[in-house]
């Protein structure tokens, strides 16, 4: 007899209970108890307990921002949100203590136009983006005899003290090399493990979900490295050492991808290399004797002789390679593949579909919500606090897309403010003031890092942390308060989340898309040329003769215009750009399965833009690959052909379909 099927769980459900598994980040736990608790403490000690509260915020803001990765980095990724927080703060305290109701709204509507426009740029601006609106929102409704120069210097101050502590702190445990650099070394021998675990994961079934590990992780320690400095380049010895083993690992990850694309299992041996590179990173010492090369090159092979597949001679040639990078200290590198963008190109995100349709959205929601709060406040609503500025930033929280779909943002608010205010109402009741509430501000900052994993977890560590802050400033507990006031902006956001905007719904997803099938077309254009050359193939029917892409017909008009060329002169430049590529995909990626995750009526919106996205992948797989065989070889095998045509067939199919998305121009 069977058992029942299950019914499925719906995806905006489902993701409401997932949670991110990494190890504690011992660091910012002790950075994040270190940093609230201690600002509010002198404040208090120094008479100025509103400033101390400001302070404590923008402590625990920036704890929010503080993720692993380099110290350098840490400075933007920190520095700048906190800079855009303090804008805000300004803005709002004398906005709230110059304007009547309906011009304070206006100004707080177009605050939200433009933060939300600008968060589409990027991480860091979509974090100064929140900053912004959430500081608006409490320096309008937090009412202080302050004024707005110095609650901002407060708050800069609580922001810049975690900072410091960024900057300053050692990682516990990380002993070796200069201190200064230990979330550099570990980014980069992150990467080194990655190129192993594709490595052995080649011809099996997790080598996909590998190769997307690599890129993350590629993008984690190209970031820690790319941090803003005084000079153009790395002016100590140990930063400049980094700098050349991240290098020297760019050829070991093209190589792994092409083993990956290639589908055939490799030696067990292949992947020891890379992990005593990853060690020797960690330890920041030489990495000591590597496996012996695999057969030599297909022109010196001896007749007979077993095939080698051109990618393990790539890894073998990349892994000497590194092996020299390493025993030369420095190093001599031609530079990191850092992200160029200027200042044209941010407007062009900013003013683009996404950045137009998530501005308006935000401008709505906390224009809205500004309003009804202040409403609320008028009418005496709520009781005898006189501050409404949870509402609007609660508002800004819930509409932010980078931080999980709607419906998932919406239950995991609700549910985490109704957990940390019944906690708070408890832990009131005991702790003794003001001594009880500064270390349950200390706590809940040490708290943050981990529960930045889920965020249902964080907005219950967040809920209790501002309501000791509001306690501390003098006010009465508020926790009835917030639960009603999170719940009404919880559905305040639901509608506005599902109204018609002016546009294409999705517009986000697909600027994203047209961004890493423009970096794909760039990246395919490098190593095969442009159109209207050919190759010459390496065996089957075409071999010894030059041949076209679209000669069997398979491919159609689109695969036709499409020839390849030689391998590109310039290495360095080539694996910039498929840096750009891989790293434009998995954001396209990341944002399509946010989008899938919505409620059936927002997702139907970017229905089939997973397709293109897989297209997509497929084609820069079979780029790279063509590059390594090209290198070794000096031509393509019909293999490589039948692949290409395969992967730009499919997305003209795609297109034909009426899934309207960009794609590469000469695609």
């Amino acid at each position: 007899m069977s058992r029942p099927a299950v019914p499925a769980v719906p995806p905006w459900l489902a993701h409401a209970f997932r949670a991110q598994r990494e190890p504690v980040p011992w660091n910012a736990v002790c950075r994040g108890a270190l940093a609230a608790g201690p600002s509010l403490l002198a404040g208090m000690l120094l008479g100025r307990t509103a400033l101390g509260v400001l302070a404590a915020i923008g402590a625990m803001l920036a704890g929010i921002n503080d993720r692993p990765g380099g110290r350098r980095a840490s400075v933007r990724r920190l520095g700048v949100p906190a800079a855009a927080g303090a804008a805000g703060l300004l803005v709002g305290t004398y906005a709230g203590q110059g304007l009547t109701a309906v011009p304070l709204t206006l100004v707080l509507t177009a605050l939200g136009l433009a933060a939300g426009g600008i968060s589409a740029v990027g991480p860091v601006a979509s974090a100064a983006g929140t900053q912004l609106l959430v500081a608006a929102a409490v320096g309008a409704g937090m009412p202080a005899a302050d004024p707005g120069w110095q609650r901002a210097l407060a708050f800069l101050a609580g922001a810049g003290w975690l900072l410091a502590l960024r900057l300053a702190l050692p990682t516990p445990g990380s002993l070796a090399g200069d201190f200064r650099f230990d979330g550099e070394r570990a980014a980069v021998a992150g990467v080194y493990d990655a190129i192993a675990a594709l490595v052995e994961a080649a011809g099996g079934p997790h080598a996909t979900a590998r190769r997307a590990a690599l890129t993350a992780a590629l993008d984690h320690a190209q970031d820690a490295l790319a941090g803003p400095r005084l000079r153009g380049h790395a002016a100590s010895a140990a930063e400049r050492r980094l700098h050349a083993r991240f290098a020297a690992a760019l050829p070991l990850a093209e190589a792994a991808t092409a083993l990956c694309w290639a589908g055939e299992p490799v030696p067990t041996r292949a992947a020891r290399g890379p992990r005593r590179l990853a060690a020797a990173v960690r330890a920041d010492t030489g990495p000591g004797p590597l496996p012996a090369p695999h057969l030599p090159p297909a022109r010196l092979r001896a007749p007979g002789a077993p095939p080698v597949l051109p990618a393990l001679r790539a890894l073998d040639d990349a892994l000497l390679r590194a092996a020299e990078a390493f025993d030369r200290g420095e190093g001599a590198h031609r530079g990191l593949p850092v992200r160029r963008r200027g200042t044209r190109r941010a407007l062009r995100a900013a003013l683009g579909a996404g950045g137009r349709e998530y501005g308006l959205r935000v401008a709505l929601c906390f224009g809205a919500s500004a309003a009804i709060a202040q409403a609320l406040h008028h009418a005496r609503w709520y009781g005898p606090h006189t501050h409404w500025y949870w509402l609007p930033a609660t508002a800004v929280f819930l509409v932010k897309p980078d931080l999980g779909p709607l419906a998932s943002r919406v239950l995991c608010r609700a549910a985490g403010t109704v957990l940390g205010a019944l906690v708070f109402a408890g832990l009131a009741a005991a702790l003794p003031r003001p001594a009880g509430l500064i270390a349950l501000v200390a706590v809940c900052g040490a708290l943050i890092p981990v529960a930045t994993r889920h965020f249902a977890a964080l907005t219950a560590v967040v809920t209790v942390l501002v309501l000791a802050l509001v306690m501390a400033g003098g006010e009465p507990q508020a926790s009835a308060g917030r639960i009603g006031e999170t719940l009404l902006a919880c559905a305040l956001v639901l509608v506005v989340g599902h109204l018609p905007m002016p546009g294409e719904r999705g517009g986000g997803v697909r600027d994203r898309l047209a961004a890493a099938g423009g970096a794909a077309h760039a990246y395919l254009l490098h190593v095969l040329g442009p159109p209207g050359h050919e190759h010459t193939a390496e065996s089957g029917d075409h071999a010894g003769r030059r041949v076209p892409y679209g000669e069997s017909g398979e491919s159609g008009d689109r695969a036709e215009r499409w020839t390849s060329g030689g391998g590109p002169d310039d290495r360095a430049e080539r694996w910039a750009l498929r840096r750009e590529a891989y790293r434009t995909l998995a954001e396209a990626r990341t944002a399509i399965s946010h989008a899938a995750a919505e409620l059936p009526a927002l997702a139907r919106h970017t229905e089939g833009t997973d397709a293109v996205a897989e297209a997509l992948e497929r084609l820069v797989d079979t780029t790279t690959a063509c590059a390594v065989h090209l290198d070794d070889t000096g031509r393509l095998t019909p293999r490589h052909l039948r692949r290409l045509r395969e992967a730009l067939a499919e997305l003209e199919r795609l297109e034909r379909r009426g899934v309207r998305v960009p794609l590469p121009a000469a695609a």
